[in-house]
């Protein structure tokens, strides 16, 4: 019984340590934010590069997103007659459910395959 709880005890202050080490990670990081040398134009630049040119891929994977969905979607709902339902049913998904995920994915790609080349 006491090894069990033992047990318990190394796993929640392992737990507890890590997440010391991450607030410090976390607090270094927001503190040399603020150290100079100030760079807005290397900010700016960067903010363009990944936001605004990453928003023609993200598009064009919300569209086929979107027409795979619908596609789906028509075969299922024309089974029970409520087909009528597929656009409110494909703008819910892709927006509120799929489109953060495939927007962090595609922003992720693009922004990574970038610094690598």
């Amino acid at each position: 019984m006491t090894a069990s709880i033992q047990r318990l005890g190394r796993t929640a202050l392992g737990v507890i340590r890590e997440m010391g080490r991450m607030a410090l990670f976390l607090a270094k990081a927001v503190g040399y934010f603020f150290l100079p040398p100030f760079r807005p134009r290397n900010l700016l630049r960067q903010i363009h590069f990944i936001g605004l040119r990453s928003l023609f891929v993200i598009c064009l994977t919300a569209v086929f997103s979107g027409f795979v969905l619908s596609l789906l979607g028509y075969y299922t709902l024309s089974r029970f007659g409520s087909s009528g339902l597929l656009g409110p049913a494909v703008a819910f998904s892709v927006i509120r459910e799929l489109g953060p995920v495939l927007s962090g994915l595609m922003v992720t790609g693009l922004a990574g395959s970038a610094l690598t080349a």
